[in-house]
């Protein structure tokens, strides 16, 4: 690289934990590392974090990756972030969290959205009026799965309403790392749309909405001031800097949520060009010229990550997530039957073991729906399952299976997705730690009858993203560079001798969700409220 290069250093805080990376302005990996950090399951779909560890392993990794000494920490131009969406941290006027986090996969909240859309005349469980309102205005509407953050300030309102009184400020993940950074309270134009409080048809100009706000029943003085996501935030705090071994005066972006970030880290940043994500969620996205809502299946346009841009947005809640659970609680498990630790490279056996076995994997299904659903169907109540089991299914068909139903989920999202956006999707750049293994593009390509695009260095695509924005953000290149600065690494192209199983497999797939989704609701709906 030449000596003259700036870096920046990004930060994703995923669900799994904090990546912290350096990057050049001109979008090139320069080194990055890794800290895990638990999520607490509690009864009655509870999902949280702890906000100390998350800065804790944020800070750890940060020390450990600039004390690699990879550049020079004067060259360290600025310090961006993104993070896991739709989730909730309660901060003091200090800003200290108050109790955990609230993530994205809670559902506690639920109760309070069916109380706040309620009325005459209700269409999906919204009253028309309301329903309406809030498309016309947002592009969307409150989950009615209880999962966005407007849902969970009503669960502190109403359940631990200490905690509501305390906060000064209720912050989106990635605010909250802007707020550690920097010292100021913020959200950006994107971060806030799941409030479901903005009205978002100048993207210019988003801005808080007296009406929604009123509906919410949530105080005004509670949220942020907005900003655009491409502004600066401010600089490093001091004693960051200090830690960290950084010049005070290092600027401070104020970041997107993980799914803008991604949109942009894949390098499909023009119109209609579409990324397939497969982290522990999942999502089929592309950037749109247009704000549009398809309410039936969860699809919404909203404001992205890059200005004057709107950005298709969707997800699965279990993607890579199911692969990881096969892997945690099924094959290495901690418990009476286990015979040993898990084996360092778990996910390069499973590969292996996916791609010896035939397409369709002897004809067994696996349904990812392990914490519900999102995109195409808004069902909290959904759960995984393997069908179709025999005497002759192996631990390897059941492997590939798995592979197959996050991709027959990703199918069943895409039909979707070209409805939106009124044409056929010709290709689809593939990101995210499922993107590293290559029988899984491959399956993705078969199933979807797509050519993939396996995308390089796959899993650092959400703090690549950050980075590139915040390079583009402080004029080091344009917007519409960004897709140039992101290569591939191979192309899989669809299988047409695969294509007779996998058309058959994926009718029976959706005839599952059809067929069992009322026996969900019985078995589910009591443990949920």
């Amino acid at each position: 690289m030449p000596p003259t290069d700036k870096f920046i250093l990004a930060i994703d805080l995923g669900t799994s934990g904090p990546k912290v990376a350096l990057f050049s302005t001109h979008g090139e990996l320069v080194g990055s590392e890794f800290e895990e950090t638990p999520v607490v399951l509690l009864p009655g779909g509870g999902a949280e974090q702890s906000p100390q560890v998350w800065w804790s392993a944020i800070d750890k990794a940060a020390k450990r990756l600039l004390g690699r000494g990879l550049v020079k920490t004067e060259d360290i131009a600025a310090v961006a972030s993104t993070a896991q969406w739709s989730g909730t941290v309660a901060v003091d006027s200090n800003g200290n969290a108050i109790g955990n986090s609230i993530i994205w996969m809670d559902s506690r909240g639920a109760p309070y959205i069916h109380k706040m859309a309620d009325g005459l005349l209700k269409v999906e469980g919204y009253a028309l009026a309301k329903l309406i309102r809030w498309i016309r205005l947002t592009g969307g509407a409150p989950g009615n799965v209880g999962k966005d953050p407007v849902a969970h300030i009503l669960y502190l309102k109403h359940t631990q309403p200490d905690i509501y009184r305390r906060a000064y400020k209720f912050l989106e993940p990635v605010d909250y790392i802007g707020l550690r950074l920097s010292g100021q309270f913020a959200a950006s134009f994107n971060s806030i749309t799941l409030h479901w409080m903005t009205d978002n048809r100048d993207i210019s100009n988003v801005t808080y909405h007296d009406g929604l706000i009123q509906l919410s029943t949530i105080d005004r003085a509670k949220l942020p001031d907005l900003k655009p996501a491409n502004a600066i935030l401010g600089h490093l705090l001091p004693d960051v800097a200090q830690a960290w071994g950084l010049r005070e005066n290092v600027s401070v972006l104020m970041g997107s949520p993980d799914v803008h970030s991604a949109a942009v880290g894949s390098g499909a940043v023009r119109d209609f060009e579409p990324h397939l994500y497969i982290g522990t969620s999942g999502w089929l996205t592309c950037h749109v010229p247009f704000k549009k809502t398809d309410l039936f299946h969860n699809l919404a346009a909203l404001p992205s990550g890059i200005p004057g841009r709107y950005l298709l947005t969707n997800e699965h809640e279990s993607a890579g997530g199911a692969l990881q659970y096969l892997r945690n609680s099924i094959l290495f498990p901690q418990d009476e039957l286990s015979t040993g630790g898990m084996p360092a490279n778990a996910y390069q056996l499973l590969d292996q073991m996916a791609e010896r076995v035939s397409a369709g994997s002897g004809k067994l299904i696996f349904t990812p729906w392990l914490y519900g659903e999102r995109a195409p169907v808004d069902d909290h109540l959904v759960r995984g399952g393997f069908y179709n089991l025999s005497l002759n299914t192996t631990r390897a068909d059941m492997v590939r299976a798995v592979f197959e139903g996050v991709a027959y989920n990703a199918r069943w999202l895409l039909k979707y997705v070209e409805q939106f956006i009124k044409r056929p999707v010709e290709s689809i750049n593939m990101v995210g730690g499922g993107a590293k293994s290559n029988i899984w593009c491959q399956i993705h390509a078969d199933v979807l009858n797509r050519p993939i695009r396996q995308m390089k260095d796959p899993i650092e695509v959400n703090v690549r993203g950050a980075a590139l924005l915040a390079s583009a953000g402080l004029g080091h290149m344009k917007y519409d560079e960004i897709g140039t600065r992101v290569k591939a690494m191979n192309t899989y192209m669809p299988n047409p001798d695969h294509r007779k199983i996998y058309d058959e497999l994926f009718r029976e797939f959706l005839a599952t969700y059809e067929s069992n989704r009322g026996m969900y609701a019985r078995l589910n709906r009591v443990s949920q409220h």
